[in-house]
């Protein structure tokens, strides 16, 4: 996994998340395998040229999911519900600041 911050999500974004997620493979001596899939979404930062180009340099196979549905993440996408309800939820200890509810 690569993480990264940024106040857009472009290509260039979305390359740096991916170049930590292969430096920290690298780092903990499991290297990337030719043909190890990398799965996104369908956004353009994913679908660029410049995008899939660095993907492939890189030895990864591009697998992006359809428009429209959501069945080739649905765990992960179950998985952060879980923790946005619990950021509001009633008496969260993650309810401070913008998301506290002020009754």
């Amino acid at each position: 996994m690569g993480w990264e911050a940024s106040s857009v999500k472009d290509t260039a974004f979305v390359e740096g998340c991916l170049k930590m997620a292969l430096w920290r493979r690298d780092h903990m001596k499991r290297p990337v395998d030719p043909g190890m899939i990398h799965h996104s979404d369908a956004g353009s930062q994913y679908t660029s040229i410049r995008f899939t180009e660095t993907v492939a340099r890189e030895g990864l196979v591009v697998s992006i999911g359809s428009i429209g549905d959501a069945y080739d993440n649905a765990a992960a996408e179950t998985v952060m519900g879980i923790y946005k309800n619990e950021a509001v939820a009633k008496n969260s200890p993650f309810a401070t600041g913008p998301t506290e509810d002020p009754g």
